[in-house]
């Protein structure tokens, strides 16, 4: 019977992992397929490159016609400029880039910045859109280890400015777990936050998404309702609560979480996948 429950669980996640990845990577972050023992991890290394022009050209694919060929021109003062100026088009660029929600070239132009201007918010700034652009990237894991350990080493740097700076702690300890070293160690530097600021958002969500990835539902389901009840109701926060709760078979709860992420999110895609969770579930609960 325990081996029907965990391969239960892990159907559930699995189904979840691809249609979240594909719809929600602006809000909610895809989920892991639970490991039956959570080990040790060392630092994902690697010796590629993302290049600007690279991502840049990716990304012109996404976006109008007419928006590439302003960037295409921004890139070529960037290319010409020297000094105080280039760094101003990298930042103009960056911003441009996010503006239309493309992470990866924004972030790699902040990378610029922080490199030029090594300050605590640019290295901030740089290692928060490196992470954003690790966490929706969906469709090329080439790219994701090079995002993740590029943000590593932003949050790194920012912290060696200012010790104190949780925001730099978060970061770093986001990066551990999601592979840049063993996940304790990221999870005790999130831990550590959650102590100096209880009402930390991103730290104690991440926490709350490891103990789904390390198949600890029950933990999970206490510190998304905390986060919900104390801290902010997101539709994410609600969103994934429910699938804790549906993994351990608890669906009339499953329903009532999924329900409260569909009001909130007002998202026509999110809701139509709701509706078909809480049908299936429904049939579950009238068995």
């Amino acid at each position: 019977m325990g081996n029907n429950i965990r391969t239960k669980q892990a159907l559930v996640i699995t189904a979840i992992v691809l249609l979240v990845g594909f719809l929600f990577t602006r809000e909610i972050k895809g989920l892991v397929v639970p490991k039956k023992e959570e080990t040790a991890q060392m630092p994902t290394q690697t010796t590629e490159t993302a290049s600007l022009e690279e991502v840049s050209a990716t990304a012109k694919n996404l976006v109008s016609v007419a928006f590439a060929k302003d960037i295409t021109a921004l890139e070529n003062t960037y290319k010409s400029a020297t000094g105080s100026d280039k760094i101003a088009n990298a930042k103009q660029l960056a911003q441009k880039w996010d503006d239309v929600e493309q992470a990866t070239p924004s972030a790699l132009y902040l990378e610029v910045v922080a490199n030029a201007e090594p300050t605590l918010i640019n290295w901030l700034n740089a290692g928060g859109r490196l992470l954003k652009s690790f966490e929706n990237t969906q469709d090329s894991a080439s790219i994701k280890p090079i995002l993740l350990q590029k943000a590593n080493v932003a949050f790194t740097k920012a912290l060696a400015i200012d010790s104190t700076s949780l925001d730099a702690k978060t970061g770093l300890g986001i990066t551990i777990v999601n592979g840049m070293g063993a996940p304790m160690q990221g999870i005790g530097m999130l831990l550590d936050v959650v102590k100096k600021d209880p009402k930390n958002l991103k730290a104690n969500m991440n926490l709350a998404m490891f103990a789904i990835k390390s198949g600890q539902f029950d933990k999970a389901i206490i510190r998304f309702k905390e986060i919900i009840s104390n801290i902010k109701a997101t539709p994410d926060a609600y969103f994934y609560l429910a699938t804790a709760y549906e993994s351990l078979g608890k669906n009339t709860e499953a329903i009532d979480a999924y329900l409260s992420s569909k009001k909130l999110a007002a998202n026509p895609t999110l809701s139509k996948f709701i509706d078909k969770k809480i049908a299936e579930l429904k049939v579950n609960v009238n068995k």
